[in-house]
Formats: structure tokens, C-alpha cells, sequence
């Protein structure tokens, strides 16, 4: 919803109504404008810091193709409320343990803001100590939405840029596991989207190259970043920047070919 219009301060405001001593954190109100990948990738590397109970609201494109249903879904005893829309299918590493299909209605004359008319008001609802089966009817399903998956050969890794934070920093789908589990003791190049750029080498921290170099890491998203060591705004760029890297581009990681086994000796005798 941004931080420049009412709208994070109206949602605000009808819970501190509700409840006026909660504790209310906010994780972001700057993901781009209906972009659920955005979304599920930052809530899916916080949510599990707060504490059990936790209710998160999630307003992201809650109108899609105008029949969305709007859910409450409990997930390692944390709640979360949303458009049924594909984002917990994208937030989630298994099946939710429960999900409820939200029977609250917007007022006849104020249809145009369920995150303030409807999830907070299941929010509010639960904190309270209410239980989901008072605001909604428990079904099995969620929407499903896949996205691009890094693609492994024996000597080739392929992977797409998936986020970039305010530092510039490009992070992309290529998992820590599959990178080492095709890796194994060989050298590699990892290709960025123009010419003559590479990389060789993996690092544990930014500042191990100095301020200015590109490095690669893996984040502790467990996904492999590509970054400039206080490459900022001001101080030369970020990558995406520099590399000029957008997401959905294509990272490609080579792997020197695998050498032959040696044959045995045979001896005659």
C-alpha cells in the first residue's frame, strides 16, 4: 500500500480501535503493487522470528479476477489472512494445517478495501481469543501457483533473479543445496546478464572483497545473492544496477566438466 497515502494508517487505526494495547509490526508496505512472489518471498523469510500466535494480514491483490476468496489459515502455529490469490502456495514448504474461508461480509457501501473491512476484522476476531470456525467455514483446498524453478544438468545450473532488496542486492532461486549438490569439488563460473561479467568464487560475507567488488553468497534466504560490497545508492550502485539485472533474468552457473574416471591396469601374466 505504499507509505505515502492513508491506507497503512487507516488499517492501523481500525485495530488499535479493536484493540487498543496491540503490538502491531509492520514487515512491509512497499512490495510492488499486486505482485504476490514479491510478497510471499519476504514474508516467508520472517514470519517464522515472531512468536506462536502471531496474525499475520496480508494485503496483496485481494480482487483477483473479482471472485478471490479471502482465507484464514493456520501454519506452524502462526495465522495468516489473506486473498486466497496463490500466495501461500508460494509462502508456504507444505500443506497448511488448517484453512477457513472467511464468511465476513464488506459494508454494502464500502466494498473496496477488505484489508481494513475484512481481514482486519478476522485479525481482531482471533486476537481476542475468538476462534476461526465463528468467521468462517474450514475447507481443504488453497489456490495454487507455481513459480520458474532453477533447472540442474551435470555441468549447468539455470536460475532466474527472483527479488532485489534496497540494497541492490539480486537474489535468485538457485537454492545452497543444489548448488553444492551439483558442484561437488569442481571450479565454476556464475554468468551475469552482460558480457564479461562472472564470478568464481562463493563468499561467506560481503566485506570479504573489497568495498566496490561484485560477490556471490548465499543469503540467509538460503538462495544464492549477487552483490557489490557498499555498492548503495551514492556509492557506485547495487547490482542490479551495475549488472544490469531485472527480475526474471537468467542467471547461469557453469561447472568445469567431470573427469573421466581413470581406467584400471589389466596385467598379463
Amino acid at each position: 500500500m505504499g507509505l505515502k497515502d492513508y491506507y497503512v494508517a487507516s488499517v492501523k487505526g481500525a485495530i488499535i480501535s479493536q484493540l487498543p494495547d496491540v503490538r502491531i509490526v509492520d514487515i512491509s508496505h512497499q512490495i510492488a503493487p499486486f505482485d504476490i512472489a514479491q510478497a510471499s518471498f519476504v514474508l516467508r523469510n520472517c514470519f517464522n522470528e515472531f512468536p506462536k500466535g502471531t496474525i499475520h494480514i496480508i494485503g496483496i491483490n485481494p480482487f483477483e479476477k473479482g471472485e478471490t476468496k479471502h482465507v484464514l489459515i493456520e501454519y506452524n502455529d502462526h495465522y495468516f489472512i489473506g486473498a486466497d490469490n496463490g500466495i501461500f502456495s508460494l509462502l508456504f514448504s507444505r500443506k497448511p494445517d488448517k484453512v477457513f474461508e472467511l464468511s465476513i461480509v464488506e459494508d454494502t457501501f464500502n466494498q473496496s478495501f477488505p484489508t481494513k473491512n475484512v481481514f482486519v476484522k478476522a485479525a481482531c476476531h482471533i486476537a481476542r481469543g475468538g476462534t476461526p470456525e465463528v468467521i468462517g467455514k474450514q475447507v481443504e483446498d488453497i489456490k495454487k501457483r507455481q513459480l520458474f524453478r532453477a533447472t540442474a544438468e551435470s555441468n549447468v545450473i539455470k536460475g532466474t533473479v527472483i527479488y532485489i532488496d534496497s540494497y541492490g542486492n539480486v537474489i535468485t532461486n538457485i537454492s545452497q543445496k543444489l548448488f553444492y549438490e551439483i558442484k561437488q569439488e569442481r571450479d565454476f563460473k556464475i554468468y551475469l546478464t552482460r558480457a564479461g561479467y562472472t564470478i568464481s568464487k562463493i563468499r561467506k560475507n560481503y566485506n570479504e572483497v573489497p568495498e566496490g567488488e561484485k560477490v556471490a553468497l548465499f543469503s540467509s534466504s538460503g538462495y544464492l545473492e549477487i552483490a557489490i560490497n557498499k555498492g548503495v545508492e551514492g556509492s557506485g550502485g547495487g547490482a542490479n544496477k551495475l549488472f544490469g539485472l531485472k527480475i526474471t533474468d537468467t542467471i547461469t552457473i557453469e561447472f568445469e566438466e567431470k573427469k573421466p574416471e581413470p581406467e584400471e591396469d589389466f596385467f598379463m601374466q
